[in-house]
């Protein structure tokens, strides 16, 4: 499986959303780590995404799970790690704190995937989102692109039902580690309601909804959307010194 790392230090895992590689997380986030030491930074392109062949073993949702905590034990071995997954990627997130609380310092969940089942999420309009020419820039430069070499018919196979698409046994789980939960107001894909109701997991957890930003976020909010990331590194730095 690819991925890329920076930096050294404590390991933080970034896992991207369903299809995407690891060229969005990293553009996004690395700018927040050029003042700050001390984080070895693994950007993932989980298989069939980005330079990640698909596996045709992979069947379902439990798989890619599998494939990704295989990955992560190979890349850290017994260090505790920091996690950031966003849509999809935060599902994974979800379900790898689910299996081993203790070893995840910190955790990031950035528009996740709540409710797998699409007809069931409960979901804003995008009436008041005003797109500008930076919501076609992010599209081309990041979505379009991982399309045109991702897997489609391999990752289509898993999203196609529900029953492959999430995970067979349910992710929540008491987390106290420090987490910041990231929602777009007018996210019409997994919205931002269903993920309030899992904050009751996370005693530590903060809890942001951005106006004018849907489920690319962030767009028109990324210096918003960094200085919430620099405060969630702030509290997992302050939970492990103290």
């Amino acid at each position: 499986m690819y991925y890329e790392s920076f930096g050294e230090g404590r390991p933080i895992i970034f896992l991207p959303g369903w299809g995407g590689d690891n060229g969005e997380g990293r553009d996004i986030h690395e700018p927040v780590f050029e003042r700050r030491r001390g984080w070895r930074r693994i950007y993932v392109d989980p298989p069939g995404t980005g330079k990640s062949p698909a596996d045709p073993s992979i069947t379902d949702q439990d798989g890619m799970l599998a494939a990704i905590l295989t990955l992560i034990d190979e890349l850290v071995c017994d260090e505790r790690f920091a996690l950031a997954g966003t849509s999809a990627g935060a599902l994974h997130g979800r379900g790898i704190v689910k299996r081993d609380p203790p070893r995840v310092l910190g955790l990031l969940l950035r528009v996740p995937g709540i409710v797998v089942d699409r007809t069931k999420r409960t979901l804003p309009t995008d009436e008041y989102l005003v797109r500008t020419h930076e919501w076609e820039d992010k599209d081309r430069r990041y979505y379009d692109a991982v399309d045109s070499i991702a897997d489609l018919d391999f990752l289509g196979r898993i999203q196609a039902d529900v029953s492959t698409y999430g995970l067979s046994e349910d992710p929540a789980a008491r987390f106290e580690g420090p987490t910041l939960i990231v929602t777009g107001r007018q996210d019409t894909i997994t919205g931002y309601a269903d993920a309030w109701s899992i904050i009751d997991d996370y005693p530590r957890a903060t809890y942001a909804v951005l106006d004018q930003q849907d489920h690319g976020l962030p767009v028109r909010r990324l210096t918003a959307y960094r200085a919430l990331v620099d405060d969630w590194l702030d509290r997992v730095e302050e939970h492990l010194d103290a």
